[in-house]
């Protein structure tokens, strides 16, 4: 347990001298100035014994006097978890007595609630701490260096803090420092003027921050301190964790465009997921008529973090396609909107010549979707009722051709049918039938607000789309509703269980028969984040489910009973579409009577919207099963660690690994430790940069009221509750009357929007599932409310106003 000098050390040794002390041993041995001191192990800490006499010889060998005592914890300083200000630093410590003490506080940091509370947001168990000993720098100016922005993203630029005098100043936040951005690439510099940094050392910072980015392999914080003398002394360098992974490396300039919050899924994807995405993806396009790269089908789908983003470059370096930008970027919602707007009058995007889509492909699909679209829009609005039939008919019809291989069957051959077969029934003609009836509703759902401005509001529209009949996933919200109802005799039981034993219960076949086994046939295939294949299904683990129904039997006003409610926002649509037909009549009668007609058809094929990716999933969940089963397969040849470790490859690694034996176990652990972080991720860009700039972080803050936050309407009407703030829908608990404050939602959460009074998401489009199903359940919603749920907290009373997208915090929980 003797203390070890800061050069002996080095990144292998984390576990024994802690992430802070391995980082200083790594900057010394790349010839870095470095105060000289020692580190305290971390045994010494797992056995709670300090061993006085070793660490006041090591102070003495140090030549004693002044020196800084700081935690190093062995979860410090991580390329995941940087723990910065987690742990405590003493400076200026002289004396035995007080560096003995100091020692001490340092081994009590870790266990403070912070420290407690952070470790477990990082998904960290147990942790030990060493303490690092170096001889005290008496500072002239001394700061922080971020080797990338840590604001915007931007891997571009870096930024300095420094003040007069120590650092931990500007650590700690006790002063305003001065505040520059360096270019990496050029000289470029911007800060106050008269700073206590001139372009000299600004330069020296530069340079130093280069090297140790480089040394790390990833962007650093570095601290810094220039003494009296003018010599610059490194005190720290630890990852910048909080920045969002970096886009492929094209060698440019490049915009991408998440969509993810169209769909609503907030977590990262699977590799399998994507690769599934892709696909499917390459039969649709295929089937129309486009060529594409069997290696890559969608190049311009781009896996970052996880999420799945667009590469629009080409898109907004066209000058036709840009005009038209502007008006297609309107679903996304301004989040996203206003940033690639942003984009155009940048230089780096001026238009330039070429096509972004190949001539070929683009007439090729238009003859064969066109005139198969065109005639299923028109025969839908003149039977709209058939039309919608034919459709709930062609989606048993996939259900029942998407039928996996007879069985045994060997991996190679589950592996086959899961690339080439398992969605070849609903990528074919099948959605194809569909388009016709799903594109009628949608544009008759938005057709009136044009023939009827300046004669219906923003929300008297909205009300016309209340309690919209036909939509598969309100239907299977009522559905698990009526399973609620069959429970209340075991009310208590259902309450007073924990959802995961709930599902054990049911599994082993000892939960009273609510009805749940035909509601898992129906709606099995459905889960939160549902179009990505590496995600359990309802009909694997029904513990979400069992935790929605619980919340239904807290419902005890009937007037808020979900199917009540439908049944309202379903009578007051009716009466709004009178009025508005009566008032329009009065004042275009041409247009009101063209409105009112449009608003009737709405109301019978609108609720198709959700249809199409309805049928997508019996396809999605059976190639689940087979992976798992070629995963468990893989697991006996001692291949995989897990069976759904095949989540975490693509579908050629799999190939290789049925094939061939490739083992991916490396891979797949790495794969899965990215994913897991990404899980914890709070927010994502909308619109990325190719040098991981955030575009939204670029814009100025508009003025705001007090206490109030700004997002888009989404669904009108007011509501005033207690905020509920839940990241995650899996066995999530909402009450009745609450609002629910979410990163942004997918069917998978919609069973929570029975209970609640309004919903306010971080992201998300007007047309995407959160809102539309808001929509019909007649509940308030706003939608892009930027770190919604960092800035509210669950209990505090908030008003929202859908109609106005905006957001206002009453008082504290």
């Amino acid at each position: 347990m003797r203390p070890i000098r800061l050069s002996e050390t080095d990144s292998s040794m984390i576990g024994l001298v802690g992430g802070k002390a391995a980082g200083l041993g790594e900057m010394i041995k790349a010839g870095e100035r470095v105060p000289d001191g020692f580190c305290l192990t971390a045994e010494s800490y797992r056995a709670r014994d300090l061993p006085e006499k070793e660490l006041i010889d090591a102070y003495a060998r140090l030549g004693a006097g002044r020196v800084a005592v700081r935690s190093s914890a062995t979860a410090e300083d991580l390329p995941d978890a940087a723990f910065a200000g987690q742990h405590d630093t003493y400076l200026d410590i002289e004396g035995a007595d007080r560096l003995i003490e100091a020692v001490r506080r340092c081994w009590d940091s870790l266990d403070t609630d912070r420290a407690v509370a952070y470790r477990a947001a990082a998904g960290i168990g147990d942790a030990a701490m060493a303490v690092v000993v170096q001889r005290m720098i008496d500072a002239d100016v001394a700061g922080v260096l971020f080797t990338a922005n840590p604001v915007t993203g931007s891997r571009s630029e870096m930024v300095v803090d420094a003040a007069p005098g120590l650092g931990t100043a500007v650590v700690e936040g006790t002063v305003v420092p001065d505040h520059y951005v360096l270019d990496r690439h050029s000289p470029s510099i911007r800060g106050p003027d008269g700073g206590c940094l001139d372009a000299q050392r600004l330069q020296r910072l530069r340079d130093a921050g280069e090297r140790l980015r480089t040394r790390f392999g990833s962007p650093q914080d570095i601290e810094w301190a220039i003494d009296s003398d003018g010599t610059l002394w490194l005190l720290q360098s630890r990852p910048i964790t909080t920045l969002f992974p970096l886009p492929p490396d094209t060698g440019e300039t490049r915009l991408y465009l998440e969509f993810g919050h169209l769909q609503g899924m907030f977590r990262p994807c699977t590799p399998m997921g994507v690769a599934m995405i892709k696909a499917g993806s390459a039969m649709w396009l295929r089937e129309h008529g486009v060529n594409v790269d069997p290696r890559d089908p969608m190049p311009r789908l781009v896996p970052i973090g996880g999420r799945l983003y667009f590469d629009l470059t080409d898109f907004v370096r066209n000058k036709t396609m840009r005009k038209r930008l502007r008006t297609g970027l309107t679903i996304y919602g301004p989040r996203v909107q206003g940033p690639v707007e942003r984009m155009m009058a940048d230089p780096r995007f001026a238009p330039r010549p070429g096509l972004p889509l190949r001539p070929g492909n683009a007439l090729r699909a238009t003859a064969l979707l066109a005139p198969r679209t065109v005639a299923g829009f028109a025969s839908s609005l003149a039977r709209p009722d058939a039309a919608r039939e034919e459709a709930f008919r062609t989606v048993a019809e996939i259900r029942r051709r998407t039928a996996p291989p007879p069985e045994p069957a060997t991996a190679a051959a589950r592996l086959r049918w899961v690339a080439e077969d398992a969605q070849k029934a609903v990528m074919g003609s099948g959605m194809t039938r569909l388009m016709g009836p799903v594109v009628a509703g949608i544009l008759l759902g938005v057709a009136p607000s044009g023939l009827l401005k300046g004669i219906a509001t923003d929300e008297e529209l909205d009300i016309v789309l209340g309690g919209m009949p036909y939509n598969v996933t309100t239907e299977m919200d009522l559905a698990l509703w009526d399973l609620a109802v069959r429970a209340r005799p075991h009310r208590a039981r259902f309450l007073g269980t924990p959802p995961e034993e709930l599902a054990a219960e049911y599994r082993a076949g000892e939960l009273p028969d609510i009805g749940l086994d035909g509601f898992l046939d129906r709606y099995g295939m459905r889960a939160a984040a549902e179009i990505d294949v590496g995600v359990p299904r309802w009909a694997e683990d029904p513990a979400p489910l069992l935790a929605t129904i619980a919340n239904y039997l807290r419902v005890e006003d009937p007037g808020q009973a979900p199917d009540r409610r439908f049944e309202q926002a379903a009578r007051r649509a009716e009466a709004m579409i009178e009025t508005l037909s009566r008032r329009a009549r009065r004042c275009r009668p041409v247009r009101g009577r063209l409105a009112v007609f449009l608003m009737r058809r709405s109301r019978r094929l609108t609720g198709l919207r959700e249809i199409g990716k309805f049928a997508w999933l019996p396809a999605l969940q059976a190639a689940r099963r087979q992976l798992l089963l070629i995963g468990a397969e893989l697991v006996s040849r001692g291949l995989l660690e897990h069976a759904d470790d095949i989540m975490f490859m693509n579908l050629d690694e799999a190939r290789t690994a049925v094939q061939d034996g490739a083992d991916h176990r490396a891979l797949v652990a790495t794969r899965r430790a990215d994913h897991s972080r990404e899980l914890r991720r709070p927010a994502v860009p909308g619109a990325l940069l190719s040098d991981g700039t955030d575009v939204e972080a670029l814009a100025p803050p508009g003025p705001a009221e007090k206490g109030v936050l700004i997002g888009m309407a989404a669904a009108a009407g007011r509501a005033t509750g207690r905020a509920r703030v839940i990241r995650d829908p899996s066995n999530a608990r909402i009450e009745p009357g609450e609002i629910l404050v979410a990163p942004t939602t997918d069917p998978g959460w919609t069973p929570l929007f029975l209970t609640t009074t309004g919903l306010v998401t971080e992201t998300g489009s007007p047309v995407a599932h959160g809102p539309t199903v808001a929509r019909e359940y007649g509940i308030p919603a706003v939608i892009c409310v930027r770190n919604a749920t960092h800035d509210i907290k669950t209990g505090q009373l908030i008003t929202i106003d859908g109609a106005a997208g905006t957001v206002r915090v009453d008082e504290d929980p």
